[in-house]
């Protein structure tokens, strides 16, 4: 059976545009993220995240640095959306998330790249920091596939996402692919501003699988559909790997769970001794050999 997005179902129904409507709405009194500012962004980017209505687009191109089975052969389709909710020390992308580089697109802009990068073969559109740009991308949506758009949406965020938010989104991305930073609240305030992350993190990744379950491949090695959960090693065990394993163990073993240990000391983390240093080999490998031990089957690295 060939596949089909599931946002195509939306828009067949009528209903795409009404969930882009909805999402607007809570851009008035902004609450599309668990901070809820509560700013009018209407009127002006006063929020965490220092964005209006219109998205702001830092790059987008076919990425080939992906896990796998969004790259495929011919790349996923990734749009780099500038600023975040999250406000982490050691941003491994700071010039976009904090210093904001980037251009404010139209939707219709948004639009013609989605439709650009899938003309290019790309087997995806892959939003990176897409939580405080829900809104722009549906309203993106609804212009895009009439012009014939028809790959997965992938939604790659931080983690620190609104179930609320999520529930708006339900049948618009075909896979989620969410952070899950830190077992840790402690530590995830001292390294992220953010007092309640791994809660919220859960309950997020909790409503994501509940949507799309487990992550589907098909017999080419493209992901079509489901969840995908990163979980980046930080030094000194600062991001609690093992309670994050344990959580992901309990719920579902077959969680397609990317360990990553690219964490390098940028932006502000040599404000934090702990983070000073790499990665050790050492480090990696324990929280590797932990993921497969707690019999986790799907553990890339």
């Amino acid at each position: 059976m060939d596949f089909k997005a599931s946002y195509l179902g939306l828009y067949e129904q009528g209903l795409l545009k009404k969930t882009a409507d909805d999402l607007r709405n809570k851009t008035l009194h902004c609450s599309l993220c668990p901070r809820e500012c509560g700013v009018d962004r209407s009127q002006g980017k006063d929020g965490i995240c220092e964005s209006g209505l219109l998205p702001v687009v830092s790059s987008w191109s076919p990425h080939f640095g992906e896990e796998r089975p969004l790259v495929g052969r011919k790349g996923s389709g990734t749009i780099f959306f500038t600023h975040c909710n999250l406000s982490c020390i050691f941003c491994q992308n700071y010039d976009i998330s904090h210093l904001g580089y980037g251009r404010e697109v139209t939707h219709r802009d948004l639009a013609l790249m989605m439709m650009s990068l899938q003309g290019r073969g790309c087997h995806n559109i892959n939003f990176v920091s897409p939580t405080h740009m829900a809104y722009a991308i549906v309203e993106a949506l609804v212009t895009a596939v009439p012009m014939g758009l028809k790959v997965p949406l992938v939604y790659n965020t931080g983690g620190y996402d609104s179930v609320d938010t999520l529930k708006l989104l339900k049948g618009v991305f075909d896979i989620y692919m969410p952070d899950f930073k830190y077992a840790d609240a402690d530590k995830a305030f001292k390294l992220s501003g953010i007092k309640n992350y791994p809660d919220v993190a859960w309950s997020a990744i909790t409503e994501m699988y509940q949507q799309v379950g487990d992550l589907e491949i098909d017999a080419a090695g493209v992901a079509r559909k489901g969840l995908l959960v990163r979980h980046l090693v930080l030094p000194n065990n600062l991001a609690g790997t093992r309670g994050v394993v344990d959580l992901l163990a309990g719920f579902s073993k077959s969680t397609y769970l990317n360990i990553m240990d690219q964490y390098r000391p940028e932006y502000r983390a040599r404000e934090c001794m702990d983070l000073r240093r790499r990665v050790t080999l050492q480090e990696f490998d324990e929280a590797c050999s932990y993921a497969k031990g707690a019999g986790m089957t799907r553990v890339c690295m």
